[in-house]
């Protein structure tokens, strides 16, 4: 999409408006659920196996293995969502600032290397050399960030008619591209035999590892240098799938501009009737054997599924905070979800040293008194909460990390 000529821009009001507190809550819950993580419910079920209630929470703390949704599968297309929420916000502060288009849009575009730089950074941590690989949250928002921006600038009709063409375009894409051959070897490409989610006709253009998306990973992947080839991705994800995320984030802008467009009232009605129109979009795709609602590949249905569930939760957030204004409740997640960035990297990157420091200081045995069952619980609320407590640190001394 090229840029638009200044006379063509749907130009932003620059009036700045009052902080949203329930959008930073609600991305301080989807950043809880990732630092979350270190809880490790999935093996305190297998302590526990007779447990509905360890089984529920492991299962929320994972992702599912192809088709559905789990709470955890809703991380990163919330954060996506929220990225699109708050670029009005973004637009109309720079803007009151005295921004002009053009360098507005430079800065957009540098965000977007250092997005899709910090999550190949992040990936590489581990590995021999640099981890070329493109399907990490902050790599999918960043490639798709510059196009976000620019339909920042656009009316409604043509947000959602770039919705429409992503979408559609994606799904005809996939749907024209040959099936794998009779007898394929899925193992080979890191499907394990006794994989029980493959589809069979229209649908079977989704399957793992044989798809649109992976066969571009096979050709592009091994462009950059790489410990040894780039065959599959053990978990199914691929590099296109940006396409798609700048849906959900499109989702997201929309859902900003009705924000700002009806501040301070919140248009519950608008959430309420998106969130529902696309779920049932998303579930009427899957059923009806068009496309599946598969997280992992970002399918047009999921596009769809998740982005309704997402306007549901931002109203859910909205009307204790901002209608009942219930806010004290909430302060935890604010301080986690005004430091997101810092939120991601702590996540990232800390575990290990912080796990590895109460060990040293505090013994080997120092969460074992519940038994060894519930050791690793024990162990990951005092990582939670250091976490928390870094974040916190950051927060009273307004110590923001911006991209």
């Amino acid at each position: 999409m090229p840029a638009p000529a200044a006379g063509s821009l749907n130009r932003p009001a620059a009036v700045p408006v009052a902080r949203n507190i329930a959008v930073d809550a609600y991305r301080g819950f989807v950043m809880l659920l990732m630092m979350a993580e270190v809880l490790r419910f999935g093996a305190v079920y297998r302590a526990f196996p007779d447990s509905w209630f360890w089984s529920v929470l492991a299962f929320h703390q994972n992702h599912v293995p192809w088709a559905g949704c789990s709470l955890h599968d809703m991380i990163q297309p919330s954060f996506s969502f929220l990225v699109g929420v708050a670029l009005p916000y973004s637009i109309a502060a720079r803007l009151a600032k005295g921004g002009t288009f053009p360098k507005m849009f430079a800065h957009a575009v540098w965000r977007a290397f250092l997005l899709a730089a910090l999550g190949i950074f992040l990936r590489s941590t581990h590995s021999q050399i640099t981890n070329f690989t493109f399907e990490d949250t902050l790599t999918q928002i960043g490639l798709g960030y510059p196009l976000l921006f620019l339909l920042g600038f656009r009316n409604a009709k043509w947000q959602w008619g770039a919705l429409g063409a992503i979408l559609g375009g994606y799904w005809l894409a996939w749907a024209l591209y040959p099936l794998p051959p009779a007898g394929f070897d899925y193992q080979a490409v890191g499907v394990p035999a006794d994989w029980s989610h493959h589809y069979s006709g229209l649908m079977a253009h989704w399957n793992k590892n044989s798809n649109l998306g992976s066969a571009f990973d096979q050709w592009f992947l091994n462009l950059f240098p790489r410990v040894k080839p780039f065959i599959a991705n053990n978990g199914g994800y691929l590099t296109l799938s940006f396409i798609p995320t700048l849906g959900t984030m499109l989702l997201g802008l929309i859902a900003g501009r009705w924000l700002r467009a009806e501040s301070p009232a919140i248009p519950y009605r608008k959430f309420l009737i998106a969130g529902a129109a696309l779920i049932a979009g998303g579930l009427l795709l899957h059923f009806a054997g068009i496309c599946p609602i598969v997280k992992r590949i970002w399918t047009p249905a999921w596009t769809l599924f998740s982005g309704g569930v997402c306007f549901l939760m931002l109203a859910g957030f909205c009307w204790p905070i901002e209608t009942k204004g219930y806010k004290k409740w909430a302060f935890p997640l604010l301080v986690i979800g005004m430091n997101s960035i810092a939120a991601y990297l702590i996540a990232h990157l800390f575990p290990d040293f912080i796990a590895t420091s109460f060990r040293t200081h505090l013994g080997p045995n120092a969460f074992r008194f519940l038994g060894d069952g519930l050791t690793p619980l024990v162990e990951g609320s005092a990582l939670l909460l250091a976490f928390w407590l870094i974040l916190f640190w950051m927060y009273r001394r307004k110590l923001f990390l911006r991209v």
